[in-house]
């Protein structure tokens, strides 16, 4: 019957469907728009990226230039009033219910896309068709889905063109602003939602990427999975894609001893893991230690501050700060551990520019260290001195 449609699809095969057809969006959101257009950390096939873009034109009406210029000014302003769906200035209702909105909002913006929007699509049938008649595709779809799968094509149709509001634009820009886990101490609030990007295709894993933006690859850890890296190198094994960039790799050479300047550029390079392996090796095993050495009056304030002390000092509360300083003045050695873990973080913030003031800085954060008596800090200056642009020669 005409209201099944032509593949009179199962109840069991339209959610495969469903499945299918917002997966598809999601890779050509996250592989084309993300990681390619925004941050061109790889590079794709003249044919990829056209179909991405026919896609994307077809399931959601986005422009390729509209969404990289949003992205890269979230990027540059975030977490300010400038950032178009930051959930610290805007809210996280707000965004969570109308992250397209604030997209459509700041598609208007004309200086937003002239600063930002450069290096974008501007061919023929980006100019007179995908730009020109934006609901044009989607309305297209709609007859696509109700012609193949009858009356619950309407509710296909439905599901994909809410996919994208949803889950990226409200969940990514919002969730992955207030609530998951840190890998890294990056300058603002962003947090990995999941440790494996399924549903969204890596972009749960927010604060790896907000850490590394220039990075293809999202995942960082061993445990952590991005369906849109498996994607990249799926492509990449046809001749589709090329990576250009990925986070770099901190390389250890064991036995080394000598703080010189491939040194100081391998920390450089490394700076966010090397701050995660302090707050692994120093932090962490000296506040265990504390809890068990203050008074129990005052254990509570120990045992519920132990992410501040790792916390990026910008995204520090009044109330969190006053807390940190009620934990210093009750321990001398949490309070040389902080103290030592800003002032490597502003070494390379003071310094970075001029690679023979940082190769000086960190010899004094190194000296200062081992003259602590404190063994966690003194072990770690240690390994600081392996550190190497090159990994270990293979034996």
């Amino acid at each position: 019957m005409w209201y099944n449609g032509f593949l009179d699809p199962s109840p069991w095969q339209v959610l495969a469907i469903i499945l299918v057809l917002t997966h598809i969006t999601i890779v050509s959101v996250t592989v084309y728009l993300h990681r390619y257009s925004a941050h061109r950390s790889l590079e794709l096939h003249p044919a990829l990226k056209h179909f991405f873009r026919f896609w994307l034109w077809m399931t959601t009406a986005m422009n390729t230039r509209e969404w990289t210029a949003i992205h890269r000014k979230h990027h540059a302003k975030c977490e300010t009033p400038d950032d178009p769906h930051s959930p610290v200035h805007k809210g996280l209702t707000t965004v969570l219910r109308k992250g397209a909105e604030l997209y459509m909002e700041e598609a208007k913006n004309e200086e937003t896309l002239r600063i930002y929007g450069k290096n974008c699509p501007d061919d023929w049938i980006e100019r007179n068709l995908y730009k020109r008649f934006p609901i044009a595709g989607v309305s297209l779809m709609l007859l696509i889905d109700l012609a193949l799968f009858g009356v619950i094509g309407l509710t296909v149709w439905a599901v994909q063109m809410m996919w994208i509001p949803v889950f990226a634009a409200g969940v990514v820009n919002g969730l992955g602003h207030a609530f998951g886990y840190r890998n890294f101490e990056c300058k603002d609030a962003a947090t990995n939602i999941l440790p494996w990007g399924i549903l969204i295709g890596g972009e749960e894993l927010h604060n790896n990427h907000h850490t590394y933006p220039n990075s293809a690859k999202l995942s960082v850890k061993k445990w952590e999975f991005d369906m849109g890296w498996m994607w990249i190198r799926v492509f990449s094994m046809l001749g589709l894609a090329k990576v250009r960039r990925t986070a770099p790799i901190a390389h250890q050479v064991e036995g080394k001893q000598t703080l010189d300047m491939d040194t100081a550029m391998a920390i450089l390079n490394n700076r966010f893991q090397i701050m995660a392996q302090y707050r692994k090796l120093v932090i962490k095993p000296l506040m265990q230690q504390e809890l068990q050495r203050v008074d129990h009056s005052i254990r509570h304030l120990f045992s519920r501050g132990k992410r501040l002390l790792s916390r990026e000092p910008s995204l520090l509360q009044p109330e969190h700060e006053a807390r940190i300083q009620t934990m210093l003045a009750h321990s001398q050695v949490l309070k040389v551990t902080y103290e030592k873990r800003l002032a490597l973080q502003q070494i390379w913030t003071r310094t970075s520019a001029n690679g023979h003031d940082m190769l000086q800085a960190l010899r004094e954060w190194c000296a200062q260290a081992e003259a602590s008596r404190i063994q966690a800090l003194q072990e770690f200056a240690a390994s600081l001195r392996t550190y190497s642009l090159q990994p270990a020669p293979a034996r």
